[in-house]
């Protein structure tokens, strides 16, 4: 058994620091023009209660426009296992529009950080001197018992007008927008106790339901590609968390299950975050089915995700995903196939576009630019994602047409551990409130429009007339999965679970390719390609049987499971026989 555990330690994303210095005779000769944040009518008009104090820390982001011409240099769907260039000189603006960037804060004697491929620029700022920035000021408000705080409407932010072509979106000025939620769900705890290295021992003490790391692997075909001596060995899994893990947790499931993971941890803040579920039952998936991956684990900071303020989490995940895409911009240093896993979200409808539209073009560059796929997980409120029964929604970011949405399922295996059935995840016990427990998240999107490339038997059916983006795209088990936390086996599950058991999938399935073919296939288009080219094959197994309490499963594409759950064998054959 070898498990390597080091530690990096950062405040905030990589890259460099403007120095203050005042400019006030550029600011003096700028015309300014309406920054709009795209925040809704109603959150805008409802009652102002008060005024932000001028003291309050504001964390704000700048994402500053990719221009179309880029992007179209871009292949997407496969590439050649080496590939070079520096995609922050490829993606990001000019030195001259990043100086009157920099010259505009300055003026406000603010310092702050730019991402190495300068797309983004983040920095804190006290309310009040924010407020002097944009030539506005602060309120509060109050809707539907929530309290949150806006620009003042009668007075929107002014920013200058040799900027605003640049500027894609700017978050933090708003605190209305929920924040992420981890996909994590813990059970009633499985029998067992630490328990010693040898595989069989440790697998012999769950019950027949336990969708244990080695029913997964036959009921998928991950065990025939290890069988091919694959098993994930120089390949990178980057997860997303807002907790953090046990080591001792980590060394007891990788003795168990015989891993040989290389794992490490990015902590983007000044502290690690305390130890939970999500990022012990992310890890523990990836060791169990990829047992000789790399895995990352980007840390989010504790103090953006402790504020009170929603849009300040919406933050940290992007600055998680910003250090990600500085990390591996150089792309003839970043190991090729490296994919990424991301277990948590929030409803659409309430989130602003600013947040969206940041996070969205993070996951395009790690996509389009960077190669990557980028698995996100639906949600585990059915197709109700603000947690309210009968209220339709879909979790954001799992319905960026820049990543793959996993959905959940439900396994059944015999008394020898053989697959016997597969229905949707979902859980009628207690609809007056969903603690990631009513299953599979899935729907159609109002802010996203259905991507070309999302054509499959099933997805024009009598929920897609709006032809909004449909999640999710695949799935797999999310529920009874065994993993160690805080020193014993507990249930745990969740399309968090389903996320990283594709992640792991897709690296075997890569490795092959680069084995085989010295070739690599990345992003969501890659899955539809993948099922309207397999012939005979089948990439994926049909899941026909239940419903995420609104949407059911049908024969095809649907809003519960997507396309199904992974065949990896007749993945990894069809992309080898045409990687498109």
């Amino acid at each position: 058994m070898l498990l390597a555990l080091t530690v990096s330690s950062g405040c905030g994303s990589s890259g460099t620091s403007s120095k203050p210095s005042a400019s006030p005779t550029a600011a003096a000769t700028w015309k300014y023009t309406t920054l709009d944040l795209g925040i809704p009518d109603k959150v805008l008009k409802a009652p102002v209660t008060g005024r932000v104090p001028d003291g309050q820390t504001l964390h704000v982001g700048v994402t500053l426009k990719v221009s179309d011409d880029v992007w179209k240099k871009y292949g997407h769907g496969k590439s050649p296992s080496q590939t070079a260039g520096d995609v922050g000189k490829e993606l990001g603006v000019s030195d001259a529009t990043m100086q009157k960037v920099q010259a505009y804060l300055n003026s406000a004697h603010i310092q702050a950080k730019t991402s190495r491929t300068r797309t983004s620029v983040t920095f804190d700022v006290k309310a009040g001197q924010a407020a002097q920035l944009l030539r506005t000021s602060f309120v509060t408000h109050r809707l539907n018992g929530r309290t949150y705080f806006t620009p003042d409407p009668n007075h929107p932010p002014q920013i200058p007008e040799a900027l605003k072509p640049y500027i894609l979106a700017v978050t933090g000025l708003e605190s209305y927008s929920m924040a992420p939620r981890a996909r994590g769900a813990l059970g009633a705890a499985a029998p067992g106790r630490a328990l010693p290295a040898r595989a069989a021992r440790c697998i012999q003490r769950f019950p027949q339901r336990f969708a244990s790391h080695d029913r997964v692997a036959a009921a998928y075909g991950y065990n025939q590609l290890w069988n091919q001596g694959w098993h994930g060995e120089n390949m990178r899994v980057n997860l997303v968390e807002m907790d953090g893990y046990d080591r001792n947790d980590i060394a007891n499931y990788v003795a168990c299950t015989g891993s040989h993971i290389q794992l490490s941890s990015v902590n983007l803040g000044a502290t690690e975050p305390a130890v939970g579920a999500e990022a012990t039952l992310d890890i523990q998936m990836l060791a169990g089915l990829a047992p000789n991956l790399t895995i990352v684990d980007y840390q989010e900071d504790p103090a953006l995700l402790n504020t009170g303020n929603g849009a300040d989490s919406w933050t940290a995940l992007n600055n998680a995903l910003q250090r990600i895409i500085d990390e591996n911009y150089d792309k003839s240093k970043s190991p090729p196939g490296s994919i990424v896993s991301i277990s948590m979200g929030g409803p659409e409808g309430y989130l602003s576009p600013g947040i969206m539209q940041s996070i969205d073009q993070s996951l395009r560059i790690l996509t389009v630019a960077e190669r990557m796929t980028v698995f996100i997980s639906s949600g585990d409120c059915g197709a109700f994602g603000d947690r309210v029964y009968g209220s339709l929604d879909v979790s954001f970011p799992s319905t960026s047409p820049y990543a793959v949405a996993v959905g959940g399922t439900r396994l059944g295996f015999a008394p020898n551990g053989a697959r016997t059935q597969e229905t949707v995840w979902s859980d009628r016990s207690n609809l007056s409130r969903c603690e990631n427990q009513w299953g599979s998240g899935g729907g159609v999107s109002k802010f996203y429009q259905r991507a070309q490339f999302q054509q499959a038997p099933g997805a024009d059916n009598r929920y897609s007339t709006t032809g909004g983006r449909e999640v999710p795209d695949v799935s797999a088990v999310a529920i009874d999965l065994p993993i160690y936390y805080r020193g014993r086996w507990v249930s745990s599950g969740g399309t968090s679970a389903a996320a990283p058991i594709w992640a792991a999938g897709m690296a075997l399935v890569n490795q092959g390719l680069l084995t085989r073919a010295h070739i690599f296939c990345f992003g969501p288009d890659t899955l539809y390609h993948a099922l309207n080219v397999a012939g005979g094959n089948k990439p994926y197994t049909d899941v026909v049987a239940g419903n995420n309490l609104y949407y059911p499963a049908t024969a095809g594409f649907d809003l519960s499971t997507g396309m199904g759950s992974p065949n990896l064998p007749a993945l990894f054959n069809t992309l080898m026989a045409n990687p498109g």
